[in-house]
């Protein structure tokens, strides 16, 4: 049984307690719709397991299966040959919302530099 917190709006997506554009999910991973994008494409890619930061992390299996299943997302949605970001942000002074590890896939049309 992977670990879920109860209090964590991300936890309570993946039990499907609150509702969410889901758009994959397998026995490890869980993707849905942001419901405040900042580009044409913009989905939240999460583990299922309750992990809130990298250094969380014993094995970085699961972050390798975010990623893959971002790239193949990104392929489903035809953004990939046209480019697509991935941004996990850590801690609060990176803008981390919710404690729960995620990445973002962003694209869908042309987004700024980062600088």
């Amino acid at each position: 049984m992977k670990k879920i917190n109860e209090s964590c709006l991300f936890c309570s997506i993946v039990s499907e307690e609150i509702p969410s554009q889901k758009i994959y999910s397998d026995d490890s991973i869980y993707a849905f719709y942001d419901i405040n994008p900042v580009a044409k494409t913009h989905i939240l890619v999460i583990p299922k397991e309750h992990l809130i930061k990298l250094s969380d992390l014993k094995n970085y299996e699961i972050l390798g299966q975010m990623i893959n299943t971002a790239s193949q997302l990104a392929k489903k949605l035809k953004i990939s040959s046209s480019g697509y970001r991935l941004v996990i942000n850590q801690g609060n002074d990176a803008g981390q919302e919710i404690e729960h590890l995620h990445c973002h896939l962003i694209g869908g049309n042309k987004l700024s530099s980062l600088k």
